[in-house]
């Protein structure tokens, strides 16, 4: 019995020390590395519309990146009303041109809660400045065609903007943002609607991101 009585002793006073080993933190794993460049596309969706861009970046560390990114997107006046004829075709009364909104835009991007999220989920907030070529086409004429007559402006602008970059691949980049863009054009603005001539557009949008990292 005594010796029964020392083992379960021993066993009360291992115990702590064991668990003290067995609840030991592991080794923390060193963060994932991605590769620096990456490069894509922009499939976004907004106020006025379906667009597309493309997108370059460079990560200089683990939450700073470098982005410049190019789209074009159709904007439109918050009044136009969309109307459908007898025959099936949509027109807008009063409208004078087609305004399309082409940026170039130099950015940052910093990412949020690097040491506390696992890579699988990488958010950012971003922001970025840079010129904008607004392109206007006639609305009488057929939307090909119309280019044809096609006038540039000029512009400045910029986004602000927060979004995530979801998985853990190396190779492949997937990810999505919400924008807001604004621009300000130079000159005497360009005619939307009938007696309308808009000098600064704001927008958001939505964008899927995909691509490529190397």
């Amino acid at each position: 019995m005594k010796v029964l009585a020392y083992f379960f002793v021993l066993i009360l006073l291992a115990a702590p020390v064991e668990a003290q080993r067995i609840g030991q933190l592991a080794p923390e794993k060193p963060p994932e590395i991605f590769p620096p460049n990456s490069w894509g596309a922009d499939i976004m969706f907004g106020e006025g519309g379906f667009g597309l861009g493309t997108f370059y970046k460079y990560s200089f560390n683990r939450t700073l990146t470098g982005v410049i990114d190019l789209s074009i997107s159709e904007s439109k006046d918050e009044r136009e009303m969309e109307y459908i004829d007898y025959w099936g075709n949509t027109f807008v009364f009063g409208k004078v041109n087609r305004i399309f909104l082409i940026p170039l835009n130099f950015g940052i991007q910093y990412r949020l809660f690097a040491d506390a999220l696992t890579e699988n989920l990488r958010p950012y907030v971003s922001a970025g400045a840079g010129p904008t070529f607004v392109v206007t086409t006639p609305y009488e004429k057929d939307f090909f065609s119309a280019f044809g007559d096609a006038k540039m402006h000029y512009a400045a602008g910029g986004y602000v903007g927060i979004g995530a970059n979801f998985g853990d691949s190396k190779s492949n980049l997937l990810g999505i943002n919400v924008r807001y863009y604004y621009f300000s054009l130079f000159g005497e603005g360009v005619e939307s609607l009938v007696d309308n001539v808009k000098k600064s557009f704001g927008s958001f949008y939505i964008s899927l991101n995909l691509g490529i990292m190397y």
